[in-house]
C-alpha cells in the first residue's frame, strides 16, 4: 500500500524528501508533542500501519500504539490515501525522528487541533488578505533587467488566473500594490468556500510559503509545477543571486526546503479534498 502513495508523491518530483539533501545538524530534545518543526527524537517504534476506526476515519499505528496529536487527540484522517501518505512519512524515519521533514503529519495535526481556533470563513479571509499583497502583483521600476524578467515570467501566470476565474487582478509598482476589485474577491471567496477545512489548512500553508495566492492556485490547478511556482516566488532573489552571487550551499538548501514544504502542502490539499473517484485517478497517475 505504501508503494501506491510513493507513486503519487512522484507526481511532485519526490520533492517531499528534498529536506534530506542537506540534513540539519540539530539535536533538540523534545516530548511526544512533535509539532516543533526543528525537533528530533530517537525512534521508538518498528512498524507503521493504518487502520479504519469509528466513523470511517483512518488511524496511524506505531507498533500497537495509536498516534495522537500534540493536543492529545486521536490522530485520524478522513481518507485512506492521506493515511498512507502520513504513514509513509513515519515509515521513512530511521534511527532519529526528524519531525521537521514530516510536513503532512504537521498539517494533519494543525487541522485536528486547530490551535488558532479558526473557522472556514476566517481562513478564507486570511487567504484573501494575501491576495492584496501577492508576490507577483508587486513590480519593481528598476533595474531594467528585473523589470523585464518580472514581465516575462509573471505576466503569463497572472493572465492565466484572470482568464481561469474570470477576474481582474492586475499589477503595480506602487508600494500599496494593485487595488483588487471587490468582484474579484467575491469570486475567490466563493471558490475557496468549496474547499473543506482540511484542504484550506493545506492551501493556507502553501500560500504562506510562496507569499502568493496566484502561484498557489496555479499549482493546485496543476497549471504550474512545484519547481516552477517556487522559482517564480523567488524571482527577484534569483535575479540578485545571478547578479551578485550567493552564499555557498545556503541558497540551494533554502530552495530545497521551500520546494519540500510547498510540495507537501499541495499534496495535502489534493489528498484531503478528494472523493474516492479522485483518489483512484491520482493513484493511477
Amino acid at each position: 500500500m505504501f508503494r501506491s502513495i510513493i507513486r503519487l508523491q512522484s507526481q511532485f518530483g519526490n520533492l517531499l524528501s528534498l529536506n534530506k539533501v542537506c540534513p540539519r545538524n540539530r539535536h533538540v530534545k523534545c516530548t511526544l508533542k512533535y509539532s516543533t518543526a526543528t525537533a528530533e527524537r530517537k525512534k521508538f517504534y518498528q512498524d507503521v500501519s493504518i487502520s479504519q476506526g469509528e466513523g470511517g476515519l483512518y488511524e496511524i499505528n506505531l507498533d500497537q500504539r495509536k498516534l495522537k496529536t500534540p493536543g492529545g487527540k486521536l490522530f485520524t484522517v478522513p481518507n485512506e490515501a492521506l493515511a498512507i501518505a502520513v504513514a509513509t512519512e513515519w515509515d521513512a524515519q530511521r534511527e532519529t525522528l526528524k519531525f521537521y521533514t514530516m510536513h503532512l503529519t504537521t498539517l494533519c495535526n494543525t487541522a485536528l487541533d486547530n490551535p488558532t481556533h479558526r473557522n472556514k470563513e476566517q481562513m478564507i479571509n486570511a487567504a484573501l488578505k494575501f491576495l492584496e499583497t501577492d508576490t507577483i502583483c508587486y513590480r519593481v521600476e528598476e533595474p531594467e533587467g528585473l523589470v523585464e524578467l518580472q514581465k516575462n515570467e509573471w505576466d503569463p501566470v497572472l493572465h492565466w488566473i484572470e482568464n481561469r476565474y474570470n477576474v481582474t487582478i492586475g499589477s503595480s509598482s506602487n508600494i500599496m500594490g494593485p487595488e483588487i476589485p471587490e468582484a474579484t474577491k467575491d469570486i475567490f471567496r466563493q471558490h475557496l468556500n468549496s474547499y473543506n477545512f482540511w484542504s484550506l489548512t493545506g492551501l493556507e500553508y502553501v500560500i504562506t510559503q510562496l507569499k502568493s495566492v496566484v502561484l498557489s492556485l496555479g499549482m493546485i490547478d496543476r497549471h504550474l509545477s512545484v519547481e516552477q511556482a517556487v522559482l517564480l516566488s523567488r524571482l527577484e532573489e534569483e535575479y540578485q543571486i545571478r547578479t551578485w552571487g550567493n552564499v555557498e550551499w545556503a541558497h540551494d538548501y533554502d530552495m530545497y526546503e521551500l520546494r519540500a514544504r510547498t510540495a507537501a502542502g499541495t499534496l495535502f490539499v489534493h489528498l484531503s479534498s478528494e472523493s474516492s473517484t479522485v483518489k483512484r485517478k491520482l493513484l493511477q497517475d
